[in-house]
């Protein structure tokens, strides 16, 4: 039995169905997806992804900004839709809705225990507005207080989305030209020391993909940086041991040109066995 998790920000679901999402959905193997930077309303996304998904949002209570969700093929009764856990505890205002859902997958591994699977939409920040830098930095430190409490209750978890931090310098094909931009800089990077380097937790695309430099998930509209494959990694799927374990395979689904792209980044698939 295998299980296959995909997570991509859409840049807006309306823009992405109408710049060709239906195809990438028609085509994939995920049983289920988390979405990032939804940008409408929970009632139209079931409507915008389609036949064939069971879907629950949580939406931005500021309009036309954030929104995530989580879409599971509706032949999957092993996950509790109607169990989701909208918002992250620990961080209030307007700034952090739209963020982060939570939803329960029925004892994937056979022992008992359920797997949370989160999607998480991270404040991108921008080192010239510092309140901005402020609220990311209050919700990575809301982040890693909730993944704490996910493994203290024994369960698997993958935290997936855009997470809007490379990690590494092979996670940026221009990393000396930003080593003073947020996503890449130190003290971001450095809760992501945390969890994968200090913690209890493990990038499954890097450990499954090697090295690097790459593969990348995000591409700047600007210039060429689509065609010449200057991208950032910032979508990320981060798991539990036991289920990263488990993990047989990975891959980006970049689209083959510009033109054909549906959102400025790219599908991150993985399967688990």
């Amino acid at each position: 039995m295998t299980f296959t998790l995909a997570t991509v920000n859409v840049n807006g679901l309306r823009a992405a169905a109408r710049k060709g999402m239906a195809d990438w959905l028609a085509a994939t193997t995920a049983d289920v997806i988390t979405l990032q930077e939804v940008r409408a309303p929970d009632e139209l996304i079931a409507d915008l992804v389609g036949e064939g998904w069971s879907i629950v949002g949580e939406a931005s209570q500021l309009k036309g900004r954030a929104g995530v969700a989580i879409a599971a093929r509706t032949e999957l009764e092993r996950i509790d839709l109607d169990g989701m856990r909208r918002g992250l505890p620990g961080v209030e205002g307007d700034s952090h809705t739209g963020r982060w859902l939570e939803a329960d997958l029925e004892d994937p591994l056979g022992n008992g225990k359920e797997l949370t699977v989160i999607s998480c939409y991270m404040h991108s920040g921008n080192t010239e507005k510092p309140q901005t830098m402020t609220d990311k930095y209050a919700f990575l430190d809301a982040m890693m207080e909730r993944l704490a409490q996910l493994r203290a209750d024994g369960r698997h978890a993958v935290l997936t989305g855009d997470i809007n931090i490379a990690h590494r310098e092979v996670d940026i094909k221009n990393w000396k030209g930003n080593l003073k931009s947020a996503g890449f800089l130190p003290e971001e990077r450095a809760y992501l020391d945390r969890l994968l380097v200090e913690g209890d937790w493990v990038d499954v695309h890097r450990t499954l993909a090697g090295e690097g430099p790459g593969p990348y998930t995000w591409w700047s509209q600007r210039g060429k940086a689509y065609d010449n494959d200057s991208g950032w990694r910032i979508d990320y799927q981060i798991a539990s041991p036991e289920i990263a374990a488990r993990a047989t395979a990975a891959q980006v689904d970049r689209a083959p040109s510009y033109d054909t792209r549906w959102s400025d980044h790219a599908p991150l698939v993985v399967t688990y066995s």
